[in-house]
C-alpha cells in the first residue's frame, strides 16, 4: 500500500475505534488531517468564547509549514497506535 492508501484506511479506521481517543490525542489527529487535506491553517483565529474552535485552530497552526507527507506519516501513526 502506497502513503496515500494507508492515510485514507487510517482515516476510515478512525470512525471504528472502540474507545474515543482523549480531546489531546483528537486535536492532534484533526490538526494533522487538516494540514494533509487542506494544507496551512487558513481563516481567522477564532475569538470569544469558542474554546473548542480555538483549540482545533491552534492544533492545526502548530503545523503550519509541516509537508504533506510528514503529517499522513504521523498522522498514520497515531492512529495504528489507538487501534
Amino acid at each position: 500500500m502506497n502513503l496515500d492508501e494507508q492515510f485514507r484506511a487510517a482515516v476510515a479506521l478512525t470512525q471504528k475505534l472502540s474507545q474515543r481517543p482523549t480531546n489531546e490525542v483528537l486535536l492532534k489527529i484533526y490538526a494533522l488531517y487538516k494540514q494533509v487535506t487542506v494544507g496551512d491553517v487558513t481563516g481567522e483565529k477564532p475569538v470569544g468564547f469558542d474554546f473548542k474552535a480555538a483549540a482545533k485552530y491552534n492544533a492545526w497552526e502548530s503545523l503550519k509549514g509541516k509537508g504533506k507527507e510528514e503529517c499522513m506519516k504521523t498522522y498514520i501513526e497515531i492512529v495504528n497506535s489507538l487501534k
